[in-house]
């Protein structure tokens, strides 16, 4: 990983951003195909499997191969499987620096549910397409990019809180004793921020969403018949993927002073160190 400060981490997540709705615009091509998220005797050889549906079954296998190779080694990567479920890597380990406080949060299911539920219905939707196309593995493919990427964006909310927090302790330590949840929320909020991330993201959507040739003019006031709508990235961010990433800051923050003695803190309180539970 780069160094980590607030403008490495925006500037990770303004490139995520361009990910997420390429990665949409893939998936926008395959119909809602629901069968794949269902319990279903569609596919027979399930019925003898832990993963009882075909999407769920495609994400383990692939996480799976992805934790051999040491994917979730990485400080910002989150499994949706258990990780006691997965399999230890076949490669050396990294050495990535101490810099979260030790914790155990991972929202993915949350995240899952939403997606699966509230975002591929709308985002498959189209005049005259049919509900199956049969391209089973094509669309789970995209869901599980989709997945793995916004999971990654939304965690990247305990980096940001925790650059919050070095930046004034004593401004978070009195709500995270207090277990404020309301107070810690304001603090971490800044609205002209999320304003322009929600405009940005129209203007990403509209340009990246227009089919280019040679005589084509690129510009974010298109009109006409794009790839993918606008208005439901923004909305996706919205509504998930902001206040997800929002809760998993939160909660980081509730569990900032675990493990850390009276003189931790007090050291904290008097920004004389940024300390860390190393257990």
């Amino acid at each position: 990983m780069e160094s980590i400060d607030l403008t490495s981490v925006r500037r990770i997540l303004t490139r995520l951003e361009d990910t997420v709705i390429f990665l949409l615009i893939e998936r926008a091509q395959f119909s809602h195909n629901p069968v794949i998220y269902a319990n279903t005797s569609a596919f027979e050889e399930l019925e003898k499997d832990e993963e009882s549906t075909f999407m769920n079954w495609m994400l383990r296998q692939t996480e799976i191969t992805h934790a051999r190779l040491r994917r979730y080694e990485s400080i910002d990567e989150y499994p949706f499987t258990p990780r006691n479920q997965l399999p230890v890597t076949i490669l050396p380990p990294l050495n990535y620096p101490n810099f979260l406080h030790p914790n155990q949060i991972n929202i993915n299911d949350e995240l899952k549910r939403s997606y699966i539920n509230k975002i591929v219905p709308v985002l498959t939707k189209g005049e005259g397409r049919p509900l199956d196309d049969l391209h089973y593995v094509s669309s789970a493919t995209r869901d599980i990019d989709i997945l793995q990427t916004v999971s990654r964006r939304i965690h990247y909310g305990k980096f940001v809180a925790e650059l919050k927090f070095r930046e004034n302790p004593s401004k978070f330590i009195r709500y995270i004793r207090d277990k404020n949840s309301e107070e810690l929320s304001k603090l971490i909020t800044i609205q002209k921020v999320e304003e322009a991330l929600i405009k940005r993201l129209e203007k990403k959507t509209i340009i990246y969403g227009q089919d280019i040739n040679e005589s084509s003019q690129c510009n974010a006031s298109q009109s006409g018949e794009l790839k993918l709508n606008a208005p439901l990235v923004t909305s996706m961010y919205k509504e998930f993927i902001i206040p997800l990433t929002k809760k998993v800051e939160v909660e980081y923050l509730l569990n900032r002073l675990e493990g850390l003695s009276e003189s931790d803190i007090n050291d904290l309180l008097e920004n004389r160190k940024n300390v860390v539970d190393k257990k």
